[in-house]
C-alpha cells in the first residue's frame, strides 16, 4: 500500500512539473519581437504590391484624372509649409465640410488661391469651442504637419495644428503622453 501511495505522489509531482514546465515554455513565446523598420527597398515592393489590388488601381485612376491632379496641385502649393510647420495664412469660406465628409469637425479654407479642408478630429473634443466663433471670410494663420489627399474629397486635407486668428491661439493640437 505505501508503494502505491509513493508512486502515485511521485506521478502527481512529475504531471505538474510538466504542467508548469509547459506553462512557462508557452509564455516564453508570447513575448513577439519588435519588428525591424523596412528597408527602402522594402517598401518600394509593398507600395507595388499595393498598386497591384483593386484599391490601389482605383486610386491611380484617381490621380491620373482631372480631380485627382487638381488636388495633387494643391497639396503641392503648400507642401513646403507643412513640411517646415510654417505659418499659412487662409480664409475661412465655408462653416462645414463637404456633404458626407467623415473627418469630424472642419472648415473650409483658401490658401493661395486654393481651397482646402481644414480638419480637426471628432467633434466629441471639447478643444474645438473657440474654433466654433470662426466666421466666413475671417483671416486665421494656420500651421499644421499633416496633408492627405484622397479620392472621396476634392480638396486635399489638411490637418489642424495650431489656429490663430487676429493674434489669439484658437486651437493648438497637445500630443497625448506616454502612449500612442
Amino acid at each position: 500500500m505505501k508503494k502505491f501511495i509513493y508512486t502515485l505522489i511521485a506521478l502527481m509531482v512529475v504531471i505538474s512539473g510538466l504542467v508548469y514546465a509547459n506553462r512557462d515554455i508557452k509564455s516564453d513565446t508570447s513575448i513577439k519581437p519588435i519588428p525591424k523598420p523596412l528597408t527602402a527597398a522594402e517598401r518600394i515592393d509593398g507600395r507595388k504590391q499595393w498598386e497591384a489590388t483593386p484599391a490601389g488601381i482605383m486610386f491611380k485612376k484617381w490621380e491620373a484624372s482631372p480631380s485627382g491632379i487638381k488636388v495633387h496641385n494643391g497639396a503641392v502649393k503648400i507642401s513646403k509649409s507643412i513640411r517646415n510647420y510654417s505659418d499659412m495664412e487662409g480664409v475661412v469660406t465655408s462653416l462645414s465640410l463637404p456633404p458626407g465628409s467623415r473627418l469630424g469637425f472642419g472648415v473650409m479654407i483658401n490658401i493661395k488661391g486654393e481651397d482646402y479642408i481644414l480638419a480637426f478630429g471628432l467633434e466629441s473634443n471639447h478643444d474645438f469651442e473657440q474654433l466654433r466663433s470662426l466666421k466666413v471670410n475671417d483671416k486665421i494663420i494656420i500651421r499644421s504637419r499633416s496633408l492627405t489627399k484622397a479620392p472621396k474629397y476634392a480638396y486635399p486635407i489638411v490637418t489642424g495644428h495650431y489656429i490663430e486668428r487676429d493674434g489669439n491661439v484658437l486651437y493648438k493640437f497637445i500630443p497625448h503622453n506616454g502612449g500612442c
